[in-house]
């Protein structure tokens, strides 16, 4: 086993691809999966599933790439500090229900890295999508909310694929309106106040029920309905249609503008929002420093952070 293949394990996995990751390694497609191979009969695991739908980690691949990011790093600082090597190009997947605090820390990531080079992802996605990406490792860090309701659910799906749950911080719901809605004047609101005015949600695919939904009260009945599938559609409906949607009341007006406001909702129901991870890794440091992030923009909004 060689730090090569590692790199090539690592790559593969990044790129979602054999022949994408040959590509960017600059070898031909056969010698990559021949050295995928030969790394397999060694180890005596099978790191990858093939299909005609593409590739997939097993359960001992996951494993295996756990450790080979783990040695990777310490060899890039191992070569730094002897070698005097340049860093290598700093990469790191999120993804994220639609919260602006997700996108304002990724910003800020991104920012503070000084990087040279990077290959950064974020994707605002649906609930199950985020369970599969950080299951699959196509991403490091999941962020998605837990409340009464969907928590028994949600648990056995991140249980079956081996993802830990780390609370963030508790959140009472509120509306996110247009500043020149009627709701916009009142102090709060209650949901009898919403029933004439149209109600925006992100859209869940396949997955559409009301355990994956991101808003609470997903199963109360609303009179006019709109599902949209990201977060500039459903920003600019609420303007033009006077909606609402029922969110965290977490916004930020550099990245949202100030055309958008958060109303308090009157329930006893809250929303405890946090980040997954896959127990079988150990997480990058520009993962570790987006976490850190999140606490800080969190803190600074006036919540006080669980973990």
């Amino acid at each position: 086993m060689t730090l090569l293949q590692l790199k090539y394990i690592a790559v593969i996995v990044e790129c979602g691809s054999i022949s994408k990751a040959a590509k960017q390694l600059f070898i031909t497609q056969p010698s990559l999966s021949s050295a995928v191979k030969e790394l397999e009969e060694e180890l005596d695991i099978e790191i990858f599933l093939r299909t005609s739908r593409g590739i997939s980690l097993t359960a001992d691949g996951t494993e295996f790439l756990g450790y080979a990011r783990q040695i990777l790093e310490q060899t890039e600082l191992f070569e730094q500090r002897y070698k005097d090597k340049k860093p290598l190009r700093q990469i790191c997947s999120i993804s994220t229900q639609h919260y602006a605090f997700a996108v304002n820390a990724f910003v800020n990531l991104i920012n503070e890295s000084g990087a040279e080079e990077y290959e950064f992802t974020l994707r605002e996605s649906r609930t199950k999508d985020i369970i599969d990406d950080v299951a699959t490792l196509h991403s490091e860090v999941g962020i998605l909310y837990l409340n009464a309701f969907n928590e028994k659910v949600i648990r056995r799906f991140l249980t079956e694929n081996k993802l830990k749950f780390h609370p963030l911080f508790n959140a009472k719901p509120h509306v996110f309106v247009s500043k020149t809605s009627p709701l916009a004047k009142k102090k709060s609101v209650t949901l009898s106040d919403l029933e004439e005015f149209p109600c925006l949600s992100f859209e869940q695919g396949e997955y559409n029920s009301f355990y994956f939904s991101e808003e609470i009260f997903s199963t109360v009945y609303h009179k006019k309905s709109l599902r949209v599938s990201d977060r500039a559609t459903l920003f600019n409906l609420l303007i033009g249609l006077n909606g609402y949607t029922i969110c965290s009341g977490v916004l930020d007006s550099g990245l949202n503008g100030d055309q958008i406001i958060a109303v308090p909702l009157q329930t006893g129901d809250d929303m405890q929002i946090g980040w997954i991870v896959n127990t079988q890794i150990h997480l990058s440091k520009p993962a570790e420093r987006y976490i850190e992030i999140l606490k800080e923009l969190i803190a600074q909004n006036g919540f006080e952070i669980l973990s």
